[in-house]
């Protein structure tokens, strides 16, 4: 299983490595902490690493024992080197009658469509080429949700499983380089939480993730404190940004969590904000982990109005949405639904039964079956 992170905070992948586990898979994972190239992102980045991605995956099937191996893509940056690693399989098996080494891929999201290449048309044309010559090679096809999977079919003609990006995770033991966990890599939350509500962000501090809204709305939110549990470009610029306001001290960064570190921080929040600016079809149609763990954790939510996230929250009443469309509105607009959202929902009792019926739709422990079903472990 290939993924171009580090892994450690990737939940979606954890999560599908341990159901492949309970299924009777073996299971190892390569990531850019086992394949270190000399570039950290662009082009060069994306070489390197599926150029390494294809000698280690292709050594890896070389030496299985088994008489069947599955390579796992997650997203379109690793489904160049492993579709070129898989041919290696293409031979049919002949007491299964089946090939040797299956391929699939999981699009975690719309990857040509993700706000930091939009504006670079020849990039965006790469990653499309990719996708429209090597998806439909693929044995099986999965994705967060039904708006992607039938934006796939319309564009590329094939069909994918829709497994939902939710649930909680339990220990699962990836195969990481030692260098992921080296001090310092990580950081471990010491905040003090000594304000009347607590406003939680979780997740990647990149462009379009609503940041820098959540900073200005404690100008209008006295009474509460804003966590930034997370790590991304836009980090240092974020810290930068909040330590100029006069509310300074109710903020606070944490840094990357591990995710028992994350469910101990989510016990503690009073609102869970997911928020995406309308910057693409990759964020258009989002279904970001935090939606499925704040369900979970039974804190209610302030997301975007986007299909995804705004149907879930609409149809089971768990939190409240941000009126006005993220992309078309000004920053004092979108500022000022966030803290009227917010304020919803503080103003209202919550209990534990108002997340009962979301918790059963959104039952990891159902969901799961689909990627057994899907790739016929």
């Amino acid at each position: 299983m290939a993924v171009s992170n580090d892994l450690l905070t990737d939940q979606r992948v954890m999560r599908h490595v341990e159901a492949l586990r309970e299924a009777g898979c073996e299971v190892t994972t390569v990531c850019r902490t086992d394949l270190p190239v000399r570039w950290q992102r662009g082009w060069r980045f994306y070489a390197a690493f599926n150029w390494r991605l294809w000698r280690e995956v292709s050594r890896r099937v070389k030496e299985s024992k088994s008489r069947r191996v599955i390579v796992w893509a997650n997203d379109t940056d690793t489904l160049l080197g492993c579709w070129l690693a898989s041919l290696k399989g293409q031979r049919v098996n002949k007491s299964t009658s089946q090939r040797a080494v299956k391929l699939v891929m999981d699009a975690h999201e719309l990857f040509p469509e993700v706000p930091e290449i939009q504006g670079k048309p020849l990039v965006k044309w790469v990653w499309r080429t990719i996708e429209k010559h090597l998806m439909p090679k693929c044995d099986a096809l999965i994705t967060v949700c039904q708006s992607i999977a039938d934006y796939y079919k319309e564009r590329y003609g094939v069909e994918m499983t829709v497994v939902r990006n939710l649930g909680s995770v339990s220990s699962v033991k990836c195969e990481v380089s030692s260098d992921a966990a080296a001090p310092g890599k990580l950081h471990t939350s010491h905040f003090t939480l000594h304000t009347s509500h607590v406003l939680l962000y979780a997740g990647k501090v990149n462009v379009g993730r609503g940041v820098d809204w959540a900073i200005d709305a404690l100008e209008w939110l006295p009474e509460c404190r804003l966590v930034v549990a997370g790590d991304g470009d836009l980090l240092e610029e974020m810290k930068a940004y909040a330590a100029q306001k006069a509310w300074s001290d109710r903020i606070e960064f944490t840094g990357r969590l591990m995710p028992e570190e994350m469910t101990a921080l989510e016990s503690k929040a009073d609102v869970g904000l997911v928020m995406l600016e309308d910057r693409g079809l990759s964020y258009h149609y989002a279904l970001p982990n935090r939606i499925g763990a704040f369900v979970q954790a039974g804190v209610p939510m302030v997301v975007s109005d986007l299909p995804e996230m705004a149907a879930v929250v609409r149809r089971f009443g768990v939190g409240e949405v941000i009126e006005g469309r993220p992309q078309a509105a000004d920053r004092k607009t979108k500022v000022t639904g966030l803290v009227e959202a917010v304020e919803r929902v503080l103003a209202r009792e919550w209990s534990e039964e108002d997340f009962a019926a979301a918790r059963e739709d959104m039952d990891w422990n159902k969901e799961k079956q689909k990627i057994i079903e899907a790739v016929n472990c």
